[in-house]
C-alpha cells in the first residue's frame, strides 16, 4: 500500500525531467539524447512519451524525429502567463537593453538549482553568441545569469551547492572549478554584477544582474551575451551599470505584482 503513492511520484518525475529535457531547444531532442540525460532505458522512455504525445504535451517532428513540446503545453503557459506578466514587466528593460548595447539580452528565472532562460531579445552587432536561448538551463553559479543569482544567496545555500560541486555542475565542473567558483561570487558580491569569461563556450562572454523578489532574494537574472572583444575590460562597468539599472526596475515592478 505503501509502494502507491512513491511509484506515482517517481512517474511524475520522470514525466517531468523529459518535459524539461524536451523544452531546452526549440528543434526537441533526439530519442537517443533523451535517453542519455534522463538516465532511464530506452523503452522506459519510449513509452512516456507516446503517453505524453497522447495527450498533447510532446509531439514527434516528422522532418526530424525530435520529440518537441506539444500544443496543450503552449495552452498551459499561456494560462500560466496571466498569473506570472514577466513577459510584460521584463521585455522593456531587455529592449532597453539590447537598444544601448548592441548585444543580446536576456531574462531568466531560478528553478531549484538551476537557471531556466525564459525572454531574449537580440542586439543590433552583427555576430553574436547562440549559447543562451530560451529554454536553456544551467546549474546555479553556471553562466552569467546563475552566477549573479548564486552570488545573493544566503551563505548556507552557496555551500551547500559548493560543498557537491562536481555533481551539481556536472559537464560543466572542467571549466568552473569550485575555486574559480568561489572567486566569481566573491567578485559578483563585490561589483554587483557577474562577468562569465568563456567559461561555458570559448570566445563567448556573459555579464548578469540578479533581480530580486519581495523577499529580497535573488529570483531572476538579466544578462548580456557576446563575443569576447565586446566585453573589454574598460566596457564592463558600463555593461554592469545598465545591468543593474534594469534589474533594479525589474525588481521594484516584480515586488509591486501580485
Amino acid at each position: 500500500m505503501n509502494s502507491l503513492p512513491v511509484q506515482g511520484a517517481q512517474v511524475v518525475s520522470r514525466v517531468a525531467a523529459l518535459l524539461r529535457i524536451v523544452g531546452r531547444k526549440p528543434e526537441g531532442s533526439a530519442l537517443v539524447e533523451l535517453v542519455r540525460e534522463s538516465g532511464l532505458t530506452r523503452p522506459t522512455v519510449h513509452r512516456l512519451l507516446s503517453s505524453l504525445a497522447a495527450e498533447g504535451l510532446l509531439d514527434q517532428d516528422a522532418s526530424s524525429g525530435n520529440w518537441v513540446l506539444g500544443p496543450e503545453i503552449l495552452l498551459m503557459g499561456s494560462v500560466a502567463s496571466a498569473r506570472f506578466p514577466l513577459e510584460d514587466i521584463a521585455r522593456p528593460s531587455l529592449r532597453r537593453l539590447a537598444e544601448e548595447t548592441g548585444e543580446s539580452a536576456f531574462f531568466s528565472v531560478r528553478r531549484g538549482s538551476e537557471t531556466v532562460c525564459l525572454l531574449r531579445e537580440e542586439g543590433s552587432f552583427p555576430v553574436r553568441s547562440f549559447v543562451l536561448h530560451e529554454g536553456v538551463r544551467f546549474p546555479l553559479g553556471v553562466a552569467s545569469a546563475g552566477t549573479a543569482i548564486m552570488a545573493f544567496l544566503p551563505e548556507g545555500e552557496q555551500e551547500e551547492l559548493l560543498a557537491s560541486w562536481a555533481t551539481h555542475a556536472g559537464s560543466f565542473a572542467a571549466a568552473h572549478t569550485e575555486a574559480l567558483v568561489r572567486r566569481n561570487l566573491a567578485e559578483t558580491r563585490q561589483a554587483g554584477y557577474s562577468v562569465n569569461p568563456g567559461l561555458v563556450l570559448e570566445g563567448s562572454w556573459g555579464m548578469g544582474a540578479a533581480v530580486f523578489d519581495r523577499r529580497g532574494r535573488p529570483a531572476w537574472a538579466l544578462s548580456l551575451t557576446g563575443i569576447q572583444p565586446r566585453f573589454k575590460e574598460d566596457r564592463q562597468p558600463l555593461l554592469g551599470r545598465l545591468l543593474m539599472e534594469e534589474a533594479h526596475r525589474i525588481s521594484t515592478l516584480l515586488q509591486g505584482t501580485g
